[in-house]
């Protein structure tokens, strides 16, 4: 049977920008996939999805124009109930046939097989293939329905017919034209409300011609191109958009680069059609605002590309990707020009009024801003985050640490109430470091009132002192231990507070920096904090938010490629300094690969299992009371090997500390082939329960090895 690639184009009205790309990738990619379920194209079949402003398609190669036949074997019911005692067919049988479309003359052919216990009868039949039209309408109308639309759009239709009337529809945007070619030939199908045909649009202003007239499936990117003057392809036009902002920056020279943002790209890449980069400039004088603020209204505000200097620094140049290639570009570089200026005049305002105040003035302020209903203002968390920093700063450092650390967690949300962050937020923070700076502040609380927000996302950099250090843990604690005082717990995907992040910074600040901070302690004094606040419930605060805490270490741990086992031994016996879990992992990474590890963990399982049963137990052992020679040798081999093993734990020496305990796997063997624990005597028993106690503590300082037995 005939292929041909397969062309599929939805035209419509300028879609959503942040939304272009999964936009273009699920429209193809469902298209593909309902072919393929159909038998229609070949599961190894190459797609090219294609996304502009206007336009949705697909290009799927080796399509067919109708899918194979497939034999269809459809059980009826229990032989028994479809042929009486003489062979002949039942009333239920023929009414069963003939829902099928056949009679009583299909009977002798019926299949005979064993369904479970009963022999029942099959009717085998060959269903035809799919059509191309048939399968692509069923596809097509899939794809249309699983689009991930940010936001449906409800417009009227015309009929079509000679009374006015109209017709709703609903979609992402306005669609106005539907292009179905399997090789030259137009598949008829319809969707929106549109019947398919070979004509499409390209540049709103700079097509050749209009309507571009398609030859076939496979033109379709090459005609958009030198027709519409469209580049159809997404990752073809954002290459394109990557590659004149590179030339463009060298044009301009000095070691100038464009800023580098994915998203923007992104962004830029799902506006224009044709891509034109232009050079524009700005007012040094501009400059003197931080830079910081000056990217951010340029890339947010207007979608330019600064330009830095080879040592990073903002320079008065930015590039604009636009969609227009006049050959005078001097109108639409004036124009964005023109257009960038008041937004960094504004910028430059609101930074020299925000100096006039001192950030110590604005903390007043801040009883005023409400940061949760029953948690108070941010007035009220800014004084639990200076208790909780001093308390942190004088178990890590001195004096000058603890008033370092308090001051700049009391000025750290000073920024919040300035004219720049009321209209940036993303620069709060940033702002706090440079106002600080501005008002003569140590540059230890200047860079902590910035970093004390990270991390900010997964592979962030940490806080680069110790004064950001604490700050940024008692501004996360405050605020796990906050929302789970009141209950404010995450649900699902719902974590409006971003606890699951704040929980991941608080885990690598106490692991990478190698606190020495134990988590219930620093739950609890946290928790002092909130004293008086109703409906706060302590037990919420440390107990449930330790376990959510290690349940995130948990998660981490497995995705840097621990394994569930040794992650559940070494976090069973809720290990308090965090900054110690590496190195227990190491250790129990390490042990696992002994040859005795298998036997001692099984045995750790099995002493576990017994203690249990046993709760009258106790760890002391009589040696007068010591009777079998296996229990004997036991007792004689740990009273070697444990002050060994605990003298290397002490050391912090983990791996060596679980190693010397390896030398315990003959004689504890030895000792359950040897010994019955539950002795008749409960002298005896109460010993060597004691003895299997000593045991079990001593094995499982390290981690619960336990958790490692098969």
């Amino acid at each position: 049977m005939s292929s041909a690639s397969l062309l599929v184009e939805l035209f419509v009205e300028e879609l959503p920008p942040k939304a272009l790309k999964k936009l273009g990738d699920a429209f193809a990619g469902v298209l593909r996939d309902q072919l393929v379920a159909q038998g229609l194209a070949q599961p190894g079949a190459v797609l090219t999805p294609y996304a502009s402003p206007r336009r949705l398609a697909a290009h799927i190669t080796h399509v067919a124009e109708r899918a194979a036949d497939k034999a269809v074997s459809q059980k009826l019911m229990p032989v028994a109930v479809g042929l009486d005692a003489s062979g002949q067919p039942t009333p239920a049988l023929l009414k069963r046939l003939g829902a099928l479309g056949a009679d009583a003359s299909a009977v002798p052919g019926l299949k005979r097989a064993m369904d479970g216990k009963a022999e029942a009868l099959f009717y085998e039949s060959t269903a035809m293939g799919a059509t191309l039209a048939e399968g692509l309408q069923k596809a097509l109308a899939e794809a249309i329905a699983k689009l991930p639309i940010p936001k449906v759009m409800s417009y009227q239709l015309e009929s079509g017919c000679e009374l006015p009337g109209w017709t709703s529809v609903s979609f992402v945007r306005p669609a106005h034209g539907l292009v179905a070619l399997h090789g030259d030939a137009v598949v008829p199908v319809e969707a929106l409300g549109l019947k398919a045909g070979r004509e499409t649009h390209g540049h709103r202003f700079e097509a050749a011609v209009d309507p571009v007239v398609l030859r076939d499936a496979n033109s379709y990117a090459l005609q958009l191109q030198e027709e519409g003057a469209v580049i159809a392809s997404f990752e073809a036009r954002r290459a394109e958009i990557a590659r004149q902002l590179a030339a463009a920056a060298v044009t301009v020279g000095g070691g100038s680069v464009p800023i580098e943002d994915e998203a923007l790209l992104d962004e830029v890449t799902a506006l224009v059609e044709r891509p034109n980069v232009l050079v524009c400039s700005f007012e040094r004088e501009f400059l003197e605002v931080p830079q910081e603020c000056l990217i951010l209204t340029m890339k947010a505000n207007q979608k330019y590309f600064p330009l830095l200097d080879a040592s990073g620094r903002l320079t008065n140049r930015f590039l604009v990707v636009s969609n227009i290639s006049p050959e005078d570009a001097s109108a639409v570089i004036g124009g964005n020009e023109r257009v960038v200026r008041p937004r960094l005049a504004d910028a430059k305002f609101f930074f020299d009024q925000d100096r006039k105040k001192s950030l110590a003035s604005r903390v007043e302020s801040l009883g005023k801003v409400v940061y949760h209903n029953k948690l108070g203002t941010q007035g009220e968390r800014v004084e639990r985050v200076m208790r909780i920093a001093r308390g942190i700063a004088e178990k890590l450092g001195d004096a000058t640490l603890a008033a370092h650390a308090t001051q700049a967690a009391q000025l750290a949300k000073a920024d919040l109430v300035t004219d720049m962050v009321g209209e940036f937020p993303e620069l709060q923070g940033i702002m706090g470091r440079y106002y600080a700076q501005h008002d003569g502040l140590d540059a230890s609380v200047a860079d902590a009132i910035e970093d004390h927000y990270k991390p900010r996302f997964a592979g962030d950099e940490l806080p680069r002192n110790t004064v950001g250090l604490v700050v940024a843990l008692a501004d996360k604690l405050e605020t796990l231990v906050g929302m789970f005082g009141i209950g404010n717990l995450p649900t699902g995907d719902r974590d409006p507070f971003a606890l699951r992040r704040h929980a991941l910074g608080v885990i690598r600040m106490l692991i990478e920096k190698d606190l020495p901070l134990g988590l219930d302690a620093l739950l609890q004094e946290t928790a002092a904090q909130f004293g008086g606040i109703a409906g706060f419930e302590s037990s919420r605060a440390t107990g449930e938010l330790q376990d959510f805490i290690l349940d995130r270490l948990a998660g981490s741990l497995r995705e840097q490629g621990a394994s569930a086992q040794e992650v559940e031994a070494v976090l069973a016996p809720r290990p308090q300094r965090l900054g110690e879990v590496p190195k227990l992992l190491a250790a129990v990474r390490a042990f696992a690969a002994l040859p005795a590890a298998a036997a001692l963990a099984a045995a750790n399982k099995r002493i576990g299992n017994i203690l249990k049963k046993a709760p009258e137990a106790d760890a002391h052992v009589s040696e007068l009371l010591l009777q079998e020679p296996a229990e004997k040798a036991l007792h004689a081999a740990m009273a070697q090997v444990v002050p060994a093993a605990n003298a290397q734990f002490e050391a912090g020496d983990y791996t060596a500390s679980l190693q010397t305990l390896a030398a315990l796997r003959e004689p504890v063997d030895a000792f359950f082939d040897g010994v019955m624990v539950n002795a008749e005597q409960a002298d005896l028993r109460l010993n060597r329960l004691g003895l299997l106690m000593s045991l079990h503590a001593a094995m499982n300082r390290v981690a619960q090895l336990e958790r490692l037995a098969v």
